[in-house]
């Protein structure tokens, strides 16, 4: 049975984005975009620290071979390229760049990404200033420190995830001008997309797609921004159950704890009156009745 959400943490993300289980760690990392801040929330010790990171961060995935840093090396999609981050103890924090993005026009970042089954990052641009609604956002694949597009002509690219087998693409854009989720088949010889089509039309139902994961059985979950839920999918693409989070803008969700059984839940503090949202911003935890997968470490 589906619980009520739980708070893990009220961090007050302006924009918090891209949670990733370390399994090793019994940890959940995550961003805060705007924030400019790496998270790290122990389940262990429940404690939360946070590292502060030089550029906006859009998306984050674990490195390959990374088992002995006490905190990871994280491949992150960053403002202007990828670049490797490592944490350490005392709070810094080394940023190594890997790749440069040649953006189209300029006040663009990275966004929403992660790895595919066989540890390679995609991740999207966008242009930040969503009143724009400039359709010149990509999907890049990051491979041998070179990035090379796959997807173009997106607002803002979201709902990245991959199928259990790794040969079905999940990609929406939760612009409100789109409200729209592909899926595309994928060969995952080549890490490349094709055979776009519609997933699910968001545009009639409430949120828009935002970040999402899949589980164990195939289910697509994208967290509804503004509507303060989290949709589940079947993989023929119909609309399964949807569970509530105490805020109106969940970003992206992500499977973890020691049996996977858990959904964390980011979300972003707006401005204006939050009377109505005092969490918003916050990390929830949320037990959905699935179990997902661990999440691939990305190879450099």
């Amino acid at each position: 049975m589906n619980t009520p959400a739980e708070l893990l943490i009220d961090a007050r993300n302006g924009v918090g984005e891209s949670p990733v289980w370390d399994a090793q760690r019994q940890c959940l990392f995550w961003v805060d975009i705007p924030g400019r801040t790496l998270w790290c929330w122990n389940a262990r010790t429940g404690q939360s620290r946070q590292w502060p990171t030089p550029k906006m961060t859009g998306c984050i995935a674990l490195a390959s071979g990374s088992e002995a840093t006490p905190h990871g090396r994280w491949i992150a999609a960053m403002e202007t390229g990828v670049a490797e981050l490592t944490p350490h103890e005392d709070g810094t924090l080394d940023h190594e760049p890997l790749a440069r993005v040649q953006h189209p026009q300029p006040g663009m970042r990275f966004n929403d990404g992660r790895c595919d089954r066989q540890g390679r990052l995609r991740a999207g641009t966008m242009v930040a200033d969503m009143s724009m609604a400039a359709p010149v956002g990509s999907v890049y694949a990051f491979e041998n420190h070179t990035l090379r597009s796959l997807q173009s002509g997106l607002i803002t690219p979201n709902g990245m995830a991959f199928s259990p087998d790794g040969r079905t693409m999940y990609l929406s854009d939760s612009h409100p001008k789109v409200q729209t989720i592909w899926v595309f088949d994928y060969d995952t010889d080549t890490g490349t997309p094709h055979r776009q089509r519609v997933f699910a039309d968001m545009n009639p139902l409430p949120g828009r797609p935002d970040g999402a994961a899949v589980d164990e059985e195939g289910g697509y979950w994208i967290c509804a921004n503004d509507a303060g839920l989290v949709h589940r999918f079947t993989p023929a693409g119909q609309l399964d159950r949807s569970l509530a989070v105490p805020v109106k803008k969940p970003a992206m969700c992500a499977f973890g704890g020691s049996g996977f059984d858990t959904l964390f839940v980011t979300s972003i503090r707006p401005g204006g009156d939050l009377s109505d949202q005092p969490l918003a911003g916050g990390v929830f935890a949320l037990r959905p009745g699935v179990r997902g997968l661990d999440e691939p470490k990305c190879f450099v």
